[in-house]
Protein backbone atom coordinates (compact mmCIF):
# COMPACT_ATOMS: atom_id res chain seq x y z
CA UNK A 1 0.00 0.00 0.00
CA UNK A 2 1.09 3.46 -0.60
CA UNK A 3 -0.33 6.95 -0.11
CA UNK A 4 0.01 10.48 -1.50
CA UNK A 5 -0.88 13.46 0.99
CA UNK A 6 -2.63 16.30 -0.97
CA UNK A 7 -1.87 19.61 1.09
CA UNK A 8 -4.71 22.00 0.45
CA UNK A 9 -5.21 23.13 4.05
CA UNK A 10 -8.81 22.43 5.38
CA UNK A 11 -9.27 20.76 1.57
CA UNK A 12 -6.23 18.55 2.11
CA UNK A 13 -7.26 14.52 1.54
CA UNK A 14 -5.32 11.46 0.78
CA UNK A 15 -5.00 9.56 -2.36
CA UNK A 16 -4.19 5.37 -1.42
CA UNK A 17 -2.74 3.22 -3.91
CA UNK A 18 -3.35 -0.96 -2.79
CA UNK A 19 -3.53 -3.80 -4.53
CA UNK A 20 -6.50 -5.65 -3.35
CA UNK A 21 -6.25 -4.61 0.47
CA UNK A 22 -9.45 -4.13 2.01
CA UNK A 23 -9.98 -0.90 3.94
CA UNK A 24 -12.28 1.67 2.09
CA UNK A 25 -14.60 1.11 5.34
CA UNK A 26 -12.56 2.73 7.56
CA UNK A 27 -10.55 5.01 5.16
CA UNK A 28 -14.38 6.76 4.65
CA UNK A 29 -15.30 6.41 8.21
CA UNK A 30 -12.55 7.97 9.61
CA UNK A 31 -13.45 11.05 7.12
CA UNK A 32 -16.87 11.34 7.32
CA UNK A 33 -18.10 9.79 10.93
CA UNK A 34 -21.15 11.62 10.58
CA UNK A 35 -22.26 10.57 7.36
CA UNK A 36 -25.33 7.59 6.77
CA UNK A 37 -26.05 7.83 3.02
CA UNK A 38 -24.02 7.01 -0.24
CA UNK A 39 -24.90 7.62 -3.76
CA UNK A 40 -22.89 5.73 -5.91
CA UNK A 41 -22.73 6.34 -9.49
CA UNK A 42 -20.90 4.04 -11.60
CA UNK A 43 -21.67 2.91 -15.80
CA UNK A 44 -22.82 -0.26 -17.40
CA UNK A 45 -19.33 -1.59 -17.69
CA UNK A 46 -18.29 -1.49 -14.46
CA UNK A 47 -21.03 -2.13 -12.44
CA UNK A 48 -19.75 -5.30 -10.88
CA UNK A 49 -16.60 -4.09 -9.80
CA UNK A 50 -18.83 -1.03 -8.01
CA UNK A 51 -20.12 -4.48 -5.66
CA UNK A 52 -16.62 -4.63 -3.48
CA UNK A 53 -16.93 -0.53 -2.69
CA UNK A 54 -20.84 -0.93 -2.05
CA UNK A 55 -20.30 -3.94 0.13
CA UNK A 56 -17.96 -1.99 2.51
CA UNK A 57 -19.76 0.85 2.68
CA UNK A 58 -22.73 -0.97 3.75
CA UNK A 59 -20.45 -2.85 6.51
CA UNK A 60 -19.94 0.61 8.26
CA UNK A 61 -23.64 1.96 8.56
CA UNK A 62 -24.39 3.36 5.57
CA UNK A 63 -27.90 3.11 3.16
CA UNK A 64 -26.32 3.22 -0.15
CA UNK A 65 -27.93 4.01 -3.69
CA UNK A 66 -26.55 3.73 -6.77
CA UNK A 67 -27.32 4.77 -10.36
CA UNK A 68 -25.88 3.11 -13.19
CA UNK A 69 -25.38 5.43 -16.43
CA UNK A 70 -24.46 4.14 -20.03
CA UNK A 71 -20.40 4.07 -20.43
CA UNK A 72 -19.12 6.82 -22.85
CA UNK A 73 -18.59 10.41 -23.50
CA UNK A 74 -21.92 11.06 -24.45
CA UNK A 75 -22.89 10.64 -21.05
CA UNK A 76 -21.01 13.59 -19.27
CA UNK A 77 -23.98 15.56 -20.51
CA UNK A 78 -26.34 18.20 -19.14
CA UNK A 79 -29.28 15.69 -19.35
CA UNK A 80 -27.43 12.69 -16.95
CA UNK A 81 -26.79 15.36 -14.71
CA UNK A 82 -29.99 16.24 -14.12
CA UNK A 83 -31.36 12.71 -14.13
CA UNK A 84 -28.75 12.25 -11.23
CA UNK A 85 -30.11 15.55 -9.56
CA UNK A 86 -32.92 13.82 -9.09
CA UNK A 87 -32.39 10.19 -8.15
CA UNK A 88 -30.72 12.37 -5.45
CA UNK A 89 -33.63 14.39 -4.37
CA UNK A 90 -35.62 10.80 -4.26
CA UNK A 91 -33.14 9.29 -2.24
CA UNK A 92 -33.15 12.44 -0.14
CA UNK A 93 -29.54 13.38 -0.09
CA UNK A 94 -28.61 16.08 2.32
CA UNK A 95 -25.00 17.42 2.60
CA UNK A 96 -23.67 14.77 4.57
CA UNK A 97 -24.39 12.34 1.61
CA UNK A 98 -21.45 10.83 0.20
CA UNK A 99 -21.13 11.07 -3.64
CA UNK A 100 -18.83 7.79 -4.85
CA UNK A 101 -17.38 7.77 -8.10
CA UNK A 102 -16.59 4.46 -9.04
CA UNK A 103 -15.63 4.41 -12.62
CA UNK A 104 -13.15 5.75 -15.10
CA UNK A 105 -12.90 9.29 -15.81
CA UNK A 106 -16.44 10.24 -17.34
CA UNK A 107 -18.00 8.72 -14.41
CA UNK A 108 -15.66 10.60 -11.75
CA UNK A 109 -15.97 14.30 -13.91
CA UNK A 110 -20.33 13.49 -14.03
CA UNK A 111 -20.52 12.52 -10.55
CA UNK A 112 -18.07 15.02 -9.13
CA UNK A 113 -19.66 17.78 -10.65
CA UNK A 114 -23.00 16.78 -9.99
CA UNK A 115 -21.47 16.47 -5.89
CA UNK A 116 -19.95 20.00 -6.91
CA UNK A 117 -23.36 21.56 -7.64
CA UNK A 118 -26.10 19.56 -5.56
CA UNK A 119 -26.69 21.17 -2.70
CA UNK A 120 -24.38 23.68 -3.23
CA UNK A 121 -21.56 21.08 -2.57
CA UNK A 122 -21.95 17.18 -1.61
CA UNK A 123 -18.46 15.57 -0.15
CA UNK A 124 -16.76 13.15 -3.03
CA UNK A 125 -15.17 10.23 -3.00
CA UNK A 126 -13.11 8.77 -6.20
CA UNK A 127 -12.94 4.88 -6.78
CA UNK A 128 -11.12 5.36 -10.09
CA UNK A 129 -11.06 1.63 -11.95
CA UNK A 130 -9.19 3.02 -15.55
CA UNK A 131 -5.68 3.86 -15.49
CA UNK A 132 -6.20 7.40 -16.57
CA UNK A 133 -8.89 7.88 -13.59
CA UNK A 134 -6.00 6.52 -11.60
CA UNK A 135 -3.41 8.62 -12.47
CA UNK A 136 -4.92 11.99 -13.45
CA UNK A 137 -8.83 12.53 -13.55
CA UNK A 138 -9.46 11.43 -9.91
CA UNK A 139 -6.64 14.09 -8.61
CA UNK A 140 -7.22 17.89 -8.18
CA UNK A 141 -10.90 18.45 -8.01
CA UNK A 142 -11.21 19.30 -11.43
CA UNK A 143 -14.80 18.14 -11.92
CA UNK A 144 -17.32 19.00 -15.27
CA UNK A 145 -19.61 17.99 -18.40
CA UNK A 146 -19.59 18.56 -21.93
CA UNK A 147 -21.38 20.77 -24.28
CA UNK A 148 -21.88 19.97 -28.13
CA UNK A 149 -19.07 22.74 -28.58
CA UNK A 150 -16.76 21.41 -26.66
CA UNK A 151 -15.33 19.33 -24.00
CA UNK A 152 -15.71 20.30 -20.34
CA UNK A 153 -16.97 23.41 -20.75
CA UNK A 154 -18.99 23.54 -18.14
CA UNK A 155 -17.40 22.80 -14.52
CA UNK A 156 -15.99 23.42 -10.91
CA UNK A 157 -13.37 22.74 -8.55
CA UNK A 158 -14.65 20.13 -6.06
CA UNK A 159 -11.60 18.43 -4.18
CA UNK A 160 -12.64 14.94 -3.29
CA UNK A 161 -12.79 13.89 0.65
CA UNK A 162 -10.06 10.92 -0.44
CA UNK A 163 -9.43 8.69 -3.49
CA UNK A 164 -8.94 4.89 -3.13
CA UNK A 165 -6.88 3.24 -5.88
CA UNK A 166 -7.65 -0.50 -5.66
CA UNK A 167 -5.36 -1.54 -8.89
CA UNK A 168 -6.76 -4.90 -8.86
CA UNK A 169 -9.82 -2.97 -10.55
CA UNK A 170 -7.56 -2.62 -13.48
CA UNK A 171 -7.63 -6.55 -13.73
CA UNK A 172 -10.29 -6.58 -16.30
CA UNK A 173 -9.65 -3.55 -18.19
CA UNK A 174 -9.40 -4.03 -22.15
CA UNK A 175 -5.77 -3.25 -23.58
CA UNK A 176 -6.53 -0.37 -24.92
CA UNK A 177 -7.88 1.44 -22.19
CA UNK A 178 -4.93 0.74 -20.12
CA UNK A 179 -2.29 1.49 -22.66
CA UNK A 180 -4.61 4.88 -22.70
CA UNK A 181 -4.01 5.86 -19.25
CA UNK A 182 -0.28 5.32 -20.04
CA UNK A 183 -0.58 8.45 -22.20
CA UNK A 184 -1.25 10.52 -19.13
CA UNK A 185 1.43 8.59 -17.10
CA UNK A 186 4.17 9.52 -20.00
CA UNK A 187 3.38 13.41 -19.61
CA UNK A 188 4.03 13.84 -16.42
CA UNK A 189 6.85 12.13 -17.10
CA UNK A 190 7.45 14.99 -20.10
CA UNK A 191 6.43 18.02 -17.99
CA UNK A 192 7.85 17.38 -14.34
CA UNK A 193 10.23 14.73 -14.23
CA UNK A 194 13.07 13.93 -16.97
CA UNK A 195 14.27 10.64 -14.72
CA UNK A 196 10.76 9.03 -14.43
CA UNK A 197 10.75 9.51 -17.92
CA UNK A 198 13.63 7.86 -18.00
CA UNK A 199 12.15 5.09 -15.59
CA UNK A 200 9.29 4.53 -18.02
CA UNK A 201 11.81 3.57 -21.33
CA UNK A 202 13.43 0.99 -19.08
CA UNK A 203 10.53 -0.35 -17.80
CA UNK A 204 7.87 -0.63 -21.24
CA UNK A 205 7.98 -4.84 -20.41
CA UNK A 206 6.43 -4.37 -17.03
CA UNK A 207 4.07 -2.03 -17.81
CA UNK A 208 3.08 -3.68 -20.79
CA UNK A 209 2.73 -7.10 -18.99
CA UNK A 210 0.94 -4.95 -15.89
CA UNK A 211 3.05 -5.88 -13.31
CA UNK A 212 1.62 -4.78 -10.16
CA UNK A 213 4.48 -3.60 -8.80
CA UNK A 214 5.02 -1.09 -11.56
CA UNK A 215 1.43 -0.38 -11.65
CA UNK A 216 1.51 0.76 -8.26
CA UNK A 217 4.91 2.81 -8.47
CA UNK A 218 3.59 4.86 -11.54
CA UNK A 219 0.34 5.32 -10.05
CA UNK A 220 1.70 6.87 -6.69
CA UNK A 221 4.56 8.51 -8.92
CA UNK A 222 1.78 10.39 -11.34
CA UNK A 223 -0.11 11.23 -8.16
CA UNK A 224 2.32 12.61 -6.46
CA UNK A 225 3.57 14.83 -9.39
CA UNK A 226 0.09 16.12 -9.91
CA UNK A 227 -0.38 16.69 -6.56
CA UNK A 228 2.66 18.56 -6.75
CA UNK A 229 1.46 21.25 -9.14
CA UNK A 230 -1.95 21.32 -7.78
CA UNK A 231 -0.83 22.38 -4.48
CA UNK A 232 0.70 25.51 -5.52
CA UNK A 233 -2.21 26.01 -8.07
CA UNK A 234 -5.53 24.45 -7.09
CA UNK A 235 -7.64 26.78 -9.23
CA UNK A 236 -5.49 27.10 -11.94
CA UNK A 237 -4.73 30.92 -10.91
CA UNK A 238 -0.73 31.56 -10.89
CA UNK A 239 -0.82 29.11 -14.63
CA UNK A 240 1.51 26.46 -12.78
CA UNK A 241 -1.74 24.04 -13.20
CA UNK A 242 -1.99 24.81 -16.82
CA UNK A 243 1.30 22.87 -17.63
CA UNK A 244 -0.71 19.60 -16.62
CA UNK A 245 -2.86 20.73 -20.11
CA UNK A 246 0.26 19.70 -22.27
CA UNK A 247 -1.01 18.30 -25.63
CA UNK A 248 -4.47 18.56 -24.43
CA UNK A 249 -5.33 21.42 -26.85
CA UNK A 250 -4.67 19.37 -29.67
CA UNK A 251 -6.47 16.34 -27.73
CA UNK A 252 -8.94 17.81 -27.56
CA UNK A 253 -9.75 19.26 -30.92
CA UNK A 254 -9.18 15.95 -32.49
CA UNK A 255 -11.26 14.29 -29.46
CA UNK A 256 -14.50 16.89 -30.67
CA UNK A 257 -13.80 16.59 -34.49
CA UNK A 258 -13.53 12.91 -34.81
CA UNK A 259 -16.71 12.21 -32.16
CA UNK A 260 -16.83 11.71 -28.69
CA UNK A 261 -15.43 8.29 -28.14
CA UNK A 262 -14.15 7.50 -31.06
CA UNK A 263 -11.05 8.40 -29.84
CA UNK A 264 -9.94 7.84 -26.43
CA UNK A 265 -8.81 10.62 -24.21
CA UNK A 266 -5.63 8.72 -23.67
CA UNK A 267 -5.25 8.71 -27.72
CA UNK A 268 -6.00 11.97 -28.07
CA UNK A 269 -3.49 13.36 -26.33
CA UNK A 270 -0.37 10.95 -27.10
CA UNK A 271 -1.16 12.28 -30.85
CA UNK A 272 -1.56 15.79 -29.03
CA UNK A 273 1.90 15.63 -26.98
CA UNK A 274 3.60 14.74 -30.33
CA UNK A 275 1.90 17.79 -32.41
CA UNK A 276 2.74 20.14 -29.36
CA UNK A 277 6.41 19.13 -29.26
CA UNK A 278 6.75 19.43 -32.90
CA UNK A 279 5.42 22.97 -32.49
CA UNK A 280 8.20 23.44 -30.24
CA UNK A 281 10.93 21.92 -32.26
CA UNK A 282 9.59 24.24 -34.95
CA UNK A 283 9.39 27.72 -32.60
CA UNK A 284 13.01 26.63 -31.76
CA UNK A 285 12.54 25.48 -28.43
CA UNK A 286 12.81 21.69 -28.24
CA UNK A 287 15.51 19.51 -30.07
CA UNK A 288 14.20 16.78 -32.78
CA UNK A 289 15.93 14.05 -30.30
CA UNK A 290 13.04 14.39 -27.76
CA UNK A 291 10.79 14.32 -29.81
CA UNK A 292 11.80 11.17 -31.08
CA UNK A 293 12.11 9.53 -27.88
CA UNK A 294 8.21 10.35 -26.73
CA UNK A 295 7.31 8.96 -29.86
CA UNK A 296 9.36 5.47 -29.59
CA UNK A 297 7.77 5.28 -25.78
CA UNK A 298 3.98 5.86 -26.78
CA UNK A 299 4.59 3.85 -29.76
CA UNK A 300 5.93 0.86 -27.28
CA UNK A 301 2.19 1.52 -25.58
CA UNK A 302 0.10 1.06 -28.82
CA UNK A 303 -0.55 4.50 -28.72
CA UNK A 304 -1.16 6.99 -32.02
CA UNK A 305 1.64 9.70 -32.90
CA UNK A 306 -0.15 11.61 -34.75
CA UNK A 307 -4.10 12.19 -35.61
CA UNK A 308 -6.02 11.51 -38.91
CA UNK A 309 -5.01 14.39 -41.48
CA UNK A 310 -8.72 16.33 -40.71
CA UNK A 311 -9.02 19.64 -42.15
CA UNK A 312 -6.83 22.33 -40.52
CA UNK A 313 -9.34 24.86 -40.30
CA UNK A 314 -12.13 22.63 -38.97
CA UNK A 315 -9.25 21.50 -35.86
CA UNK A 316 -8.68 25.44 -35.67
CA UNK A 317 -12.09 26.17 -35.11
CA UNK A 318 -12.26 23.84 -32.37
CA UNK A 319 -8.84 24.87 -30.50
CA UNK A 320 -10.21 28.26 -30.48
CA UNK A 321 -12.34 27.21 -27.54
CA UNK A 322 -10.01 25.97 -25.56
CA UNK A 323 -10.16 27.66 -21.70
CA UNK A 324 -6.37 28.06 -21.89
CA UNK A 325 -6.84 30.81 -24.81
CA UNK A 326 -6.94 34.61 -23.95
CA UNK A 327 -8.43 37.53 -26.11
CA UNK A 328 -9.00 34.96 -29.31
CA UNK A 329 -4.77 34.34 -29.20
CA UNK A 330 -3.93 30.48 -28.72
CA UNK A 331 -2.02 29.54 -26.13
CA UNK A 332 -0.16 26.22 -25.53
CA UNK A 333 2.29 24.32 -22.98
CA UNK A 334 5.15 23.33 -24.77
CA UNK A 335 8.28 21.30 -23.69
CA UNK A 336 11.74 22.95 -23.52
CA UNK A 337 13.53 19.49 -22.21
CA UNK A 338 12.63 16.50 -20.38
CA UNK A 339 11.02 17.57 -17.07
CA UNK A 340 10.28 21.44 -18.48
CA UNK A 341 7.28 23.11 -19.92
CA UNK A 342 6.13 26.88 -20.46
CA UNK A 343 3.16 28.34 -21.75
CA UNK A 344 3.49 29.99 -24.90
CA UNK A 345 1.19 33.15 -26.27
CA UNK A 346 -0.52 34.20 -29.35
CA UNK A 347 0.62 31.14 -31.19
CA UNK A 348 0.84 31.66 -34.79
CA UNK A 349 -1.74 29.28 -36.85
CA UNK A 350 0.14 28.97 -39.35
CA UNK A 351 2.55 27.14 -37.40
CA UNK A 352 -0.11 25.06 -35.56
CA UNK A 353 -1.50 23.85 -39.19
CA UNK A 354 2.19 23.08 -40.25
CA UNK A 355 2.82 20.20 -37.20
CA UNK A 356 -0.87 18.75 -38.70
CA UNK A 357 -1.16 16.02 -41.35
CA UNK A 358 -2.43 17.61 -44.20
CA UNK A 359 -5.24 15.68 -45.93
CA UNK A 360 -3.22 15.03 -49.15
CA UNK A 361 -0.97 13.05 -46.60
CA UNK A 362 -2.01 8.84 -46.67
CA UNK A 363 -3.34 7.89 -43.13
CA UNK A 364 -1.28 5.71 -41.20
Amino acid sequence: MRQVHVALGPRSYEIVITTGTPGLGAFVRDRLPASSIAFVVCDDHVEALAEGPIAELESIGFRVDRAVIPSGEASKSLDTAALLYNRLAEAEADRRTLVVAVGGGVVGDLAGFVAATYNRGLPLLMVPTSLLAMVDSSVGGKVGINLPAGKNLIGAFHQPVGVWIDTTMLDSLPEREYFSGLAEVVKYGVILDADFFGWLETHVGALQQRDPEAIQYVTAQSCRLKASVVEQDEREESGLRMILNYGHTFAHAFEAYAGYGTWLHGEAVAAGMICASRLAHRLGLLPADLIDRQIRLLQAFHLPTAPNPWPSDDLLALMRRDKKNRAGRLRFVLPKRLGEVIVVDSVDEADVVAVLPSLSTPPE
